[in-house]
């Protein structure tokens, strides 16, 4: 049998860094397969629990409430929402806990921010926000359409088992399914964003990207964990070999 070509093996090193990266991501949000935690704990560290919540939720709850109370001048309303995940990135740092998350939504409300200060468009406020869905949604689905599945990637950096997962059936199946269901989460909220986004609807589109984010993300961290654990059932505490 031939030796796998150059093209081959980048490949396989490309995927290698990616599902590195991508796994060490989900581990640090506390979502590794080899652990026995159960679901519901499992979905809470994944959102990071009350605080996450809060950093996640705040913000922009906070400037749908002053856009609608109060539409001018606009720099209150994003002036409340940035101030707020400042200081959520300040207790952090000050707590020296990590603050990689409150720091990515610092910087993606301040971007969000500017380019709706730039336009005087209250509804631009929302725009990074949908092109984060467009882009996940687009490679989630490509990926697992194209037999690279990002999910398959993450899960075979965490077991050990690299690419290998792609030698079995069962697992391509299943990991194919779950790169079309992130997909299909993240193009649901566009769908049903993007129209109130050019309506200018500013107070419904901030609704629905509230309803839209973590109450639809939490049930599908759930299934995306089930489905991994029977996936991998010798991950499990449970089912180690007894010591003699």
């Amino acid at each position: 049998m031939s030796a796998p070509g150059p093209d081959a093996e980048r490949d396989q090193s490309a995927s290698e860094l990616i599902g590195a990266a991508l796994g060490g991501a989900a581990r640090r949000a506390g979502l590794d397969p080899a652990d026995s935690a159960s679901t519901h704990k499992v979905v809470w560290s994944a959102m990071g629990g009350w605080r996450g919540i809060l950093e996640s939720v705040l913000p922009s709850l906070a400037f749908v409430i002053l856009f609608t109370i109060t539409p001018e001048p606009l720099i209150l309303a994003l002036g409340v929402s940035v101030g707020l995940a400042a200081v959520f990135t300040v207790v952090r740092l000050i707590q020296k806990s990590p603050p990689s998350a409150a720091i990515g939504g610092l910087v993606a409300a301040g971007a969000a921010a500017g380019l709706a200060l730039w336009t005087g468009r209250g509804q631009d406020n929302f725009v990074p926000g949908l092109i984060t869905n467009a882009a996940y949604g687009t490679v989630l689905l490509v990926s697992a359409l194209i037999g690279w599945s990002l999910i398959g990637l993450a899960v075979g950096f965490l077991m050990g088992e690299g690419t290998a997962w792609r030698q079995d059936r069962r697992k391509r199946r299943a990991f194919l399914w779950l790169g079309v269901a992130w997909a299909a989460l993240f193009f649901a909220r566009l769908a049903v964003q993007l129209p109130l986004y050019l309506a200018g609807e500013v107070t419904a589109l901030g609704t629905l990207k509230l309803i839209m984010g973590l109450p639809l993300f939490a049930p599908m961290i759930a299934v995306t964990w089930l489905v991994v654990r029977a996936l991998y059932p010798r991950a499990s505490g449970a089912d180690a070999a007894p010591e003699a």
